[in-house]
């Protein structure tokens, strides 16, 4: 299930396959920047990056079907499903590829599947702590944490979001503070992550992503909330298998880079240090613009 609340406090609805998808756009020209949220994150939590974006291209934040302010779809749905969903919205549009991907947590899975399928249509990659399809294999030591009860996270969660979301505005920050306590976001937010083990197998069938430009963000900092209580090991882990996973990710290519920003956690990273992942963005964009240029003289 998604949202009970059903008008986002900026944006719209696009409507794909009989269904309302949220989406807000800022920004002209290209390459048009799509941002793929992480599971239990939402399109507008990238707001401060999304505006930082804006003012050199176009960029795109979207609620994936069931998450956020989207309409309700059965969770968790496989990688292809999602991709599709996504290329049909950038589509129904007007916005033409290719596009700059910029992926966070597990957003990394779709993202990887939308490079899977639509090679052709991806200009570059931004990975935020991203999901790898071999994820199994470097996260094995950090183990699987157990799904935490509703009632006793709520009030952590509204106090994480409330420091995370402190400098956005107050018409934008309190009715996401208020959704990310609900029910249903963190219902939705477990679903996805409970399809963790499918989506591995389903990417590790695909092909490995095109030869575009790449810059891999890994954090190295502990966000307020529930990542604060975990033990020093287990965080100690957990960063470095994702550092891991950002590493194999940027030598798949040609002209992949990896940075690590220190800090700031996982979540923190697109709040409150949203310079650090424009500017990966723009340096993506740039690369991808002269590739694009190259082929066309070349052509």
């Amino acid at each position: 299930m998604t949202s009970n609340i059903t008008a986002p406090p900026i944006g719209g609805f696009q409507e794909i396959d009989g269904r309302r998808l949220f989406v807000h756009r800022v920004g002209s020209g290209g390459p048009v920047v799509v941002f793929l949220p992480g599971a239990g994150a939402v399109g507008l939590d990238y707001f401060a990056v999304q505006q930082g974006v804006s003012r050199f291209g176009t960029a795109v934040v979207y609620d994936r079907g069931g998450t956020g302010y989207s309409d309700p779809v059965p969770l968790p749905r496989n990688a292809a499903a999602v991709a599709g969903e996504l290329r049909e919205l950038l589509l129904a549009q007007d916005l033409a590829g290719p596009y700059l991907l910029v992926a966070h947590s597990l957003g990394g899975a779709y993202a990887h599947r939308f490079a899977q399928l639509y090679p052709s249509e991806v200009a570059g990659l931004v990975w935020v702590d991203g999901f790898h399809r071999d994820h199994a294999d470097f996260m094995l030591a950090a183990g699987q944490a157990p799904a935490p009860d509703p009632a006793l996270i709520r009030p952590v969660l509204r106090a994480m979001y409330a420091e995370l979301l402190a400098d956005y505005p107050l018409h934008l920050r309190q009715p996401l503070i208020d959704a990310h306590a609900g029910d249903d976001w963190l219902r939705a937010g477990a679903a996805e992550r409970s399809s963790v083990g499918a989506l591995v197998t389903e990417l590790r069938a695909g092909r490995d992503i095109p030869d575009v430009p790449v810059v891999a963000l890994t954090t190295a900092g502990v966000d307020p909330g529930p990542s604060a209580a975990m033990p020093e090991q287990a965080i100690r882990v957990i960063h470095e298998g994702m550092r891991a996973m950002a590493t194999a990710l940027v030598s798949a290519v040609s002209a992949g880079e990896h940075r690590v920003v220190s800090g700031v956690g996982h979540h923190q990273v697109c709040c409150t240090r949203a310079d650090v992942v424009v500017q990966a963005i723009r340096d993506v964009a740039d690369r991808a613009v002269g590739d694009i240029a190259d082929q066309a003289m070349r052509a």
